[in-house]
């Protein structure tokens, strides 16, 4: 099975990115892009006006709207909504004062507004009357939808679109990243025929429910000619109608990208479950401290028993009949624990633990970790730059129903040495953290020896990471100049490595010629040492009993599929930059990419960390080709008859391209086969 290379590194940035942008950690320094400071205050007033429509507080959400976006309300088509609303939630109180209230605001508010709101608008007026007669609870009723809670949601949704585009306070670049890429993720298992292996992920991560899309302004109702490849771009990347596409660049004024943003932003995230996932992976990643300062734990969202989930092999079932989440995303959140397949527990112990328990008389298995023990001592400037998880404190009077395990415990693997079994569970994770600081500098030979002496079997089951270690320590003797060290290393070590691995002669060879290079320093400077510690810190944390975060398996699942979905699109993602995909995906191995890429050290990673890749089973090429390599197909088919295709049968782009491939490339000869 393939595993698909991520640039953790990156990833870490634009997670830190989103962090500050959320305030969900303690840091005085700005994230990377002063939009995203910016665009806060705005999200914040948005998060407020949904919440007080959700709740039926319309009042509230129109003093809001009064003060920071007077435009909505001049905005007759939105007023007379919101209106609406406000008539049925006085209706909903059911006091006889309100409904004399109702009666009152029917008569200055809601019915000259509905004069002058839209064509439809009066209609809508005069149907809503109804509820006078009809009980609110009597589901036969001409006026059911009406008083449905949903229209909240409905309502509340439309507005924060508007909003949104107004303060282009759009939600930061990983967030809008991890929406599109489970939505294509979803779309391509769903048309491959094929299980995804993160379903139970995903299938809570990412709401049913997208937000209503905003009106473009009456005045922008007029014909416009867009860019059919525009059109046909945005329908298919957050699966939309034609129409919906162009209504989407009507209400962006042409601009492509805004509307795309626009429109990402409409996908709903369980933000609670969003956060918990974020911090796992930042403590996991040394980004922040492990300890949590607020009332929340760390998630663990485990797999149904019933299935793997390390590949799409796993017996896991995605049950596309699944009840929708509830519209609000409250009780989306607050129902988290008691949902069907999730298991809540600590990833992490929280509170600190100093006594290493005594497993021996002699006390000769603790002296074996001493000198790890001693590093802790070292690594303490590292530990002093993570940050403090502050968590969304906004948010706390809507998450405070999600119930965690606090007694759950990691378990711990018998195959390690003593010495670490009795370690405590924060030491544990302090180990293995620092592993792969020092594996990230280059350090190898140090890594080796303290991971040795941790667990002497590690490698002996491991032993492309033994030889990767000591390619870099060969590396690195070679930018010292010291040849002779090198060859030591080289005959000790990579010699007999590779004499028992074929695999492993390739990139032998392609290190042995590092001798003959002048550049020693870019041999160093350009190794993939990062890349390298991140496989360490998954299997040897593993080894110790520590998860990879889930958000790992999410992202190497999502990455795969983005790029096997547009393999079959036969074309480029116009999006992937604007949402730094594309340097999620780079992984630049210089000098081991013999060894990065060859079968033992897909083995070896895959043994140890659970591995979410997708493996097409209706002939997906699984070459490193580009995603936009054009085909022999696509070089018989013009652009133009593609999309005339694609516009006429409401095709996506591959099977559009397959289409003409059987009639020469000719779209009026497919158009006249599929209607005859």
């Amino acid at each position: 099975m393939d595993s698909w290379p991520v640039n953790w590194e990156a990833l870490d940035a634009l997670i830190i990115d989103f962090a500050k942008s959320e305030n969900l950690i303690e840091d005085s320094s700005p994230p990377s892009s002063p939009y995203l400071t910016s665009s806060y205050h705005s999200r914040l007033i948005i998060r407020q006006i949904r919440r007080s429509l959700e709740v039926g507080n319309i009042d509230a959400a129109i003093d809001i709207l009064r003060v920071h976006a007077p435009f909505v309300l001049e905005d007759h088509r939105l007023l007379f909504r919101l209106q609406k609303l406000k008539f049925i939630e006085l209706l909903r109180k059911g006091t006889r004062d309100d409904r004399i209230f109702a009666i009152d605001y029917l008569r200055k508010s809601l019915a000259p507004c509905a004069l002058n709101a839209y064509p439809e608008a009066y209609e809508e007026f005069k149907h809503v009357l109804l509820a006078f007669i009809y009980d609110k609870d009597d589901q036969t009723s001409p006026v059911a939808n009406e008083w449905a809670e949903k229209r909240r949601y409905e309502i509340a949704g439309l507005v924060s679109s508007v909003l949104r585009a107004h303060f282009h306070a759009y939600n930061p670049i990983f967030s809008m990243a991890l929406r599109y890429l489970m939505s294509i993720h979803k779309v391509f298992c769903f048309r491959q025929g094929i299980v995804s292996p993160i379903s139970y992920l995903t299938e809570r991560l990412l709401l049913e429910e997208r937000d209503f899309p905003a009106l473009p302004p009456e005045s922008l109702y007029e014909a416009q000619v867009f860019d059919e490849v525009d059109i046909q771009a945005l329908a298919h990347a957050v699966e939309l109608t034609r129409q919906g596409a162009i209504d989407s660049l009507r209400f962006a004024k042409g601009d492509l990208f805004q509307a795309f943003q626009n429109e990402i932003c409409r996908m709903r995230l369980n933000d609670a479950m969003l956060d918990e996932l974020v911090r796992e992976y930042c403590v996991y990643r040394g980004i922040v401290e492990p300890g949590m300062q607020t009332s929340s734990e760390p998630l663990k969202v485990n797999p149904p028993e019933s299935g793997c989930c390390s590949s799409l092999d796993s017996s896991i079932d995605v049950d596309h009949s699944t009840a929708k989440h509830s519209n609000s995303e409250t009780s989306a959140t607050t129902d988290l624990s008691s949902m069907q397949g999730i298991d809540v527990e600590l990833r992490f112990a929280s509170e600190p633990t100093n006594n290493l328990e005594d497993c021996s008389p002699s006390g000769s298995h603790q002296s074996e970790s001493s000198s790890l023990l001693r590093n802790r001592s070292k690594g303490a400037g590292e530990r002093s730059k993570r940050k403090r998880w502050r968590g969304r404190h906004d948010d706390l009077d809507f998450i405070s129903g999600v119930h965690f395990n606090r007694d759950g415990k990691q378990e711990v693997s018998t195959t390690i040495s003593k010495g670490v079994e009795c370690t405590s569970a924060e030491d544990k994770y302090e180990i293995v953290l620092q592993m792969k600081e020092l594996a990230s500098r280059g350090m190898a030979a140090e890594v080796v020896e303290e991971i040795s002496t941790l667990d002497p079997d590690f490698f002996v089951q491991n032993p492309v990471f033994l030889f990767q270690l000591k390619q870099v320590e060969f590396l690195k003797l070679v930018g010292l100049g010291d040849h002779s060290g090198a060859l030591r290393v080289a005959c000790s070590h990579l010699g007999p490595l590779a004499a028992r691995d074929p695999n492993l002669l390739k990139p032998l060879k392609e290190t042995l010629l590092s001798l003959l290079r002048p550049n020693e320093e870019a041999l160093v400077t350009g190794l993939p040492l990062h890349a390298l510690a991140t496989s360490l810190q998954v299997v040897f944390g593993k080894r110790l009993g520590i998860e990879e975060p889930q958000l790992m398996r999410i992202m190497r699942a999502t990455l795969h599929t983005h790029s096997e979905w547009f393999k079959l699109q036969m074309c480029k993602d116009r999006f992937e930059s604007l949402l730094r995909i594309d340097s999620l995906k780079e992984n630049n191995t210089p000098v081991l990419t013999s060894l990065a890429t060859s079968k033992s050290n897909i083995d070896s990673c895959s043994l140890g960390s659970s591995q979410a890749t997708i493996s097409s089973t209706n002939g997906v090429s699984d070459d490193s080709s580009s995603p936009n390599q054009a085909s022999s197909q696509d070089a018989i088919c013009d652009e133009n008859a593609i999309l005339k295709v694609m516009e006429f049968l409401a095709l996506p782009r591959a099977d559009a391209i397959h289409l003409l491939a059987q009639y020469n490339g000719n779209a009026e000869t497919v158009i006249q086969q599929i209607f005859a």
